[in-house]
């Protein structure tokens, strides 16, 4: 199973005992997932999804003690009566035909509290959200059908610190987060909490694989600028030896350039400590820069 898909399981397994945080995770499950059917006369729960299914299932058991039935892939309340009770509960009604109006946005009055909130969040995920594999990259999006919900998404993710964005992917405006910070953040919201686990689990080894691949990269790359540098040093060595003659420099400069040629690898620092005083790496910087200039006037 894809680390979505384990989100979504273990947010079906995760019931609020508070029925007011039931009746907003079931709103969500309902405005996103849900339809109207016969008509527009009655609800009904349109999913692939088993733990889907499941939750609204047990949302409806637990909130108005009922069962649903099951029609073709969809699952409907099968009492007048009960679905009246479920339509005033979660602040839908009907127009003027008898049709039931499923608002594109929840009741406020459904999520004015944090832990309502945190509900309804994970419903909406279970009915329209997904994420990518933490391994390759860090995406969480919902796709919405209306404006409307999208920035009611928003604007309660931004009431938990979350900033998301939203972009309009045909038909539809989805509202996502790319930062792997914000992921946790709402895998905590919506109580995922071992899937939130397993995700710091691999930003952890993600960050410390990036970390390690900088400093190789890094020492590489010194380690390059060294070797060139020291090629180019003995190849002005060689030409002045050849073409000019060590008897004819300064001792310091003499000295200097048969220690480069006996040490071709060695850094600079290293070859100060052969020469006799000591040198620092500034002082065998100076001497090699001197022994370049030399090189030079002979080409010229």
């Amino acid at each position: 199973m894809s680390f979505s898909g384990n989100v979504k399981e273990e947010l079906a397994a995760h019931v609020s005992p508070a029925r007011h945080c039931q009746l907003a995770e079931l709103a969500a499950l309902l405005l996103f997932g849900g339809s109207v059917c016969d008509s527009g006369r009655h609800l009904c729960l349109d999913t692939e999804n088993e733990a889907v299914a499941r939750k609204c299932f047990t949302l409806l058991k637990k909130t108005f003690n009922i069962d649903t039935v099951m029609r073709g892939k969809q699952r409907l309340i099968p009492d007048d009566g009960t679905e009246r009770r479920v339509i005033q509960a979660l602040y839908l009604a009907r127009d003027g035909n008898g049709e039931i109006e499923m608002t594109k946005a929840v009741n406020p009055l459904l999520v004015r509290s944090s832990c309502c909130a945190r509900a309804y969040l994970r419903g909406a995920f279970l009915s329209v959200g997904s994420m990518s594999d933490p391994k390759k990259s860090y995406h969480l999006e919902f796709v919405c059908d209306e404006k409307t919900q999208a920035l009611q998404l928003q604007e309660m993710l931004s009431e938990f610190q979350i900033e998301a964005r939203i972009i309009r992917r045909k038909r539809y405006h989805v509202v996502y987060l790319k930062e792997g910070a914000g992921i946790v953040d709402l895998l905590n919201v919506m109580g995922a909490h071992v899937s939130l686990m397993e995700l710091e689990n691999m930003r952890i080894l993600k960050e410390m694989r990036n970390s390690i691949n900088r400093r190789v990269n890094c020492e590489t790359a010194n380690i390059s600028k060294t070797v060139t540098a020291a090629g180019r040093q003995i190849e002005d060595i060689l030409l002045i030896r050849d073409r000019y003659g060590f008897e004819n420099l300064p001792d310091n400069l003499r000295q200097m350039a048969e220690v480069r040629l006996e040490y071709p690898d060695a850094a600079l620092k290293e070859l100060g400590g052969y020469l006799e005083p000591v040198v620092g790496k500034s002082g065998v910087n100076h001497r090699l820069r001197r022994l370049s200039e030399i090189a030079d006037k002979i080409r010229s």
